[in-house]
């Protein structure tokens, strides 16, 4: 059967959101990094002038922007407080300063950035760590997406929801109020590496509302296209994902790790078979190694060995370009999926007028660089009604879940929104046949 027959699209429709919105740090200054003397002596000035406001015309100010702001943001009197702490360096310290001054000195120092304006997309699905509530023969799941605001700049942001017994997909919607992680960790790696940093959420901060924007200089233009897998190795379970960092000049593969999704660690990744996009990890370690999928030259699919989940080199190519709608380019499109007949691993490829489609192939359990099978045709392309959008004629995900016979697979629409649709595994192996 044609490859795209098997394929049932749901209705659940994730749309980027301008209202989802995050507090950034706002410098007057055209430099956006650092403060030169010259910004130094703006900050001070604006400093300046709100300590000389009159005392009862400060806290009407004060409290005009908290009634125009504050049911857009978590606590933002708190975080206004929190901004002028980190202008003390530049601003001078807060003797003297009453608190109606410091939240205003932290409110000319912020701005809010619309995280998700512009796009929505390219989305991972894991199990839920909590199957709590569950409903009758489903699982609760966990997805991430790349969500992309002004200037094309990515964040990582979080949905969560249930797929029912028969594969129906229902998302819970997300938190009222967006909100940042507090960076508790940051080491300076050697030889200019960069930095290992860890973050971590409040506790009572739910899953659609945790956004994890760049924090370091590696990431500041973009947090792109997280891969997660939930590897169990050693009996325990950890949540991994590899991402391509964009600092606006270059790009570098990173991981991130986290347990409960509320801590996460985030460090580069190293060797040759990290210096392209799209590295993915094997959910367990095959042959007491960890494994992945990546694409190092451009060209071919790469099975990569290593003892060390940041340092990954060389690797045996498996695939090539090989059917029309391909021939451009062709990536994996998340972990691949244990299955009863071997690993499952959706790749996409590139064809004529740079148009994105979604196949399959299957690998060997024993041995994953022997190729079984592999579909000719797309599984998934652009419908008519899927064409038009920030990127056209793009169809993308990174990474499905198994779910009793059902592949649930999350995809992202012209680099826009995303959807859902399920495969089943008996037609998806029947169209993997050589």
């Amino acid at each position: 059967m044609p490859s795209a027959s098997i394929l049932k699209r749901q209705q659940v429709f994730l749309r980027p959101n301008p209202g989802r919105l995050i507090l950034l740090p706002f410098k007057p200054a055209t430099e956006p990094h650092e403060f030169n003397p010259t910004d130094m002596t703006r900050a001070n000035h604006i400093v300046d002038l709100v300590m000389k406001m009159d005392k009862v015309v400060a806290q009407k100010l004060l409290d005009g922007v908290l009634e125009d702001f504050a049911g857009r943001h978590h606590e933002l009197a708190a975080q206004f407080e929190v901004r002028a702490d980190e202008m003390s360096s530049i601003t001078g310290a807060h003797e003297g300063r009453s608190s109606v001054q410091r939240q205003l000195i932290g409110a000319y120092f912020l701005r809010e950035y619309s995280y998700e304006a512009t796009a929505l997309l390219n989305s991972s699905i894991v199990n839920h760590p909590d199957q709590t509530d569950a409903p009758p023969g489903g699982l609760r799941f966990l997805l991430s997406l790349r969500a992309i605001g002004e200037g094309h700049i990515s964040s990582l942001t979080f949905r969560t929801g249930t797929i029912a017994r028969d594969g129906v997909v229902t998302v819970d919607p997300p938190g009222p109020l967006a909100v940042l992680p507090t960076v508790t960790k940051r080491t300076a790696l050697p030889d200019g590496d960069g930095d290992d940093v860890e973050v971590e959420f409040r506790t009572d901060i739910g899953v659609g509302s945790r956004v994890i924007f760049p924090v370091t200089m590696s990431q500041s233009n973009g947090i792109e296209d997280a891969r997660f897998v939930a590897l169990v190795d050693g009996g325990v379970t950890t949540y991994y994902a590899t991402y391509t960092a964009y600092s606006g000049r270059a790009i570098r593969s990173e991981l991130i790790e986290t347990r409960d999704f509320f801590k996460f660690r985030m460090s580069p990744m190293h060797g040759n078979a990290t210096h392209n996009k799209g590295i993915a990890l094997f959910p367990r370690k095959l042959g007491g190694r960890f494994a992945a999928i990546g694409r190092q030259d451009n060209e071919n699919l790469f099975l990569i060995y290593s003892d060390n989940l940041r340092e990954w080199n060389g690797g045996v190519p498996i695939l090539k370009p090989e059917f029309p709608w391909e021939f451009v380019q062709i990536g994996n499109c998340g972990s691949p999926i244990e299955l009863d007949a071997g690993w499952l691993l959706l790749t996409h490829g590139v064809g004529p007028m740079r148009k994105y489609s979604i196949g399959a192939v299957l690998l060997s359990k024993e041995d994953p660089s022997i190729v079984l099978g592999r579909t000719s045709l797309p599984l998934v392309q652009a419908e008519p009604f899927e064409r038009e959008g920030y990127v056209p004629n793009v169809v993308y995900t990174c990474g499905a879940l198994l779910h009793n016979d059902l592949i649930i697979l999350p995809y992202a629409v012209a680099d826009t929104f995303s959807n859902f649709a399920t495969i089943g595994v008996r037609d998806l192996l029947q169209a993997l046949r050589l």
